[in-house]
């Protein structure tokens, strides 16, 4: 699997923003921190206008037929925009120096309420909701400069209208 972009134009990408790589990180490791960069940035597939360019089997969410921006600006349908490229770097940054901290594990059956350990206790605050999508939204990362490159090509949430 390919992740956007490549390692030389990620590496560029992190010595611009001032990001140090690991010392002794090999190209491999930069490649597999790539592809899950690029699972992240895929994960907002739902939220991207048009449709993937080459259909179903195409790996990545990106490039898309029909898809535009925040603005209505289209996108041409054999183009990965900068930013969603960027984006996928910023991921592949945080999996790079913290693997799997952008896809948490989560077990509700193992949620910690209360702690004690010799004189010290402690009681963490309780989520009560058991839908499993509200559990992963709160155990899912947002990390903000991802959302920020990533929101001009996010359609519009509009609220629903009933109809009577």
């Amino acid at each position: 699997m390919a992740g956007y972009g490549d390692n030389t134009k990620a590496q560029a990408y992190w010595a611009a923003a001032g990001y140090v790589v690991p010392a002794g990180t090999s190209d491999s490791q930069i490649t597999a921190a790539r592809q899950r960069g690029s699972l992240v940035i895929d994960r907002y597939e739902a939220r991207f206008s048009g449709t993937r360019t080459g259909g179903f089997a195409q790996e990545r969410a990106w490039p898309r037929t029909g898809a535009s921006t925040y603005y209505g600006e289209a996108i041409p349908s054999d183009v990965v925009p900068a930013a969603i490229e960027n984006a996928s770097y910023e991921a592949a940054f945080l999996e790079l120096t913290n693997p799997g901290s952008l896809s948490p594990v989560i077990t509700g059956s193992a949620t910690v309420k209360r702690e004690k350990v010799g004189q010290l206790e402690v009681e963490y605050s309780t989520f009560s909701s058991t839908n499993p999508a509200d559990i992963i939204a709160m155990a899912t990362p947002v990390v903000t400069v991802i959302e920020g490159m990533l929101w001009p090509f996010l359609t519009a949430c509009l609220p629903g209208t009933l109809v009577v």
